[in-house]
């Protein structure tokens, strides 16, 4: 495995943004390189040290599901090698961990489906029996699998600022009817293909978002990286159960250290800078993300 990246520095590109995993360089006026760096962020907070190797295996596995989902709806993939843009010197920071995509117009909402009750939603739930507008049946627990998977969409939030839930008439108000309807249905349609897929494995995907966009066509493209475990909620079939926060593929392993952790005797407010992360929690985090590679491509 090459060097851990944290933070990728191309000069032959022009930078278009850093996200919190992500850097986005320009080719030519029609294409992006995306570089998937080994960054982890918790809390909307990007920790200080990497997980060597994370940004690969996450573009690895968003290769993987790009194939897995083809046919619901096109994609930004060009198909084209990512190490032809750039200089022999800066294809270590390339190779394995980036994708070249198709420039699109970044739709200002976040796609999430949930088919199962967890995290802000079981929080949602038991104060009102609802999630982003959508009421559910009485007696749900956490964990508890939904009668159907839902659609609660999110306002995508900038950088350092937490995403906001949002109802679905919300988001119709920001992008129209028509295509959150379109994104809505699109949604929860790959959803299921993942889902069923991902159980077949041993898997359970609880819930994830998806980004879209549209073309110079105005077709409407699924976007950046897809079900991840840094964008979904991966448990492990056999250690489910309902009442509990079952363990996870995701970062909620790094989520759960941190709730944890104090800086200068205090409980950590979640916000920059992040409690240094200890060598033991870094290599069991990477090894979440190796297994759920494994056995999603077994």
């Amino acid at each position: 495995m090459t060097a851990a990246l944290l933070e990728s520095s191309l000069t032959s590109l022009p930078l278009i943004a850093r996200g919190k995993v992500r850097e986005n360089y320009a080719v030519g006026t029609d294409r992006i390189l995306m570089v998937a760096s080994d960054r982890l962020s918790a809390f909307d907070v990007i920790m200080g040290e990497p997980i060597p190797g994370k940004g690969a295996l996450l573009t690895q596995m968003a290769l993987f599901w790009f194939k897995q989902l083809d046919g619901i709806v096109p994609n930004h993939l060009t198909g084209d090698d990512p190490l032809s843009v750039v200089t022999e010197g800066e294809k270590v920071q390339v190779r394995e961990r980036s994708m070249l995509v198709k420039r699109l117009k970044p739709l200002p909402v976040e796609a999430v489906v949930r088919g199962y009750l967890a995290g802000s939603g079981w929080a949602e739930y038991q104060k009102n029996g609802e999630v982003c507008g959508v009421k559910l049946p009485a007696g749900l627990n956490n964990a508890s699998k939904l009668p159907e998977p839902i659609f609660t969409p999110a306002t995508k939030a900038e950088m350092g600022d937490h995403d906001e839930n949002i109802s679905f008439d919300k988001m119709v108000e920001l992008i129209g009817a028509d295509l959150a309807t379109r994104i809505r249905d699109i949604s929860i349609a790959l959803y299921r293909r993942a889902a069923d897929f991902a159980l077949s494995k041993g898997i359970i995907i609880a819930d994830t978002k998806f980004e879209f966009g549209l073309d110079a066509d105005g077709t409407l493209t699924l976007m950046d990286e897809v079900l991840t475990p840094d964008s979904s909620r991966y448990w492990p079939v056999e250690s489910y159960a309902e009442g509990i926060n079952p363990p996870s593929y995701d970062k909620q392993f790094v989520r759960d250290w941190l709730e944890q952790a104090t800086v200068d005797g205090k409980p950590w407010g979640k916000v920059a800078p992040a409690p240094a992360l200890p060598a033991d929690v870094i290599a069991k985090t990477l090894a979440k993300y190796q297994e759920a590679l494994a056995r999603l491509t077994q």
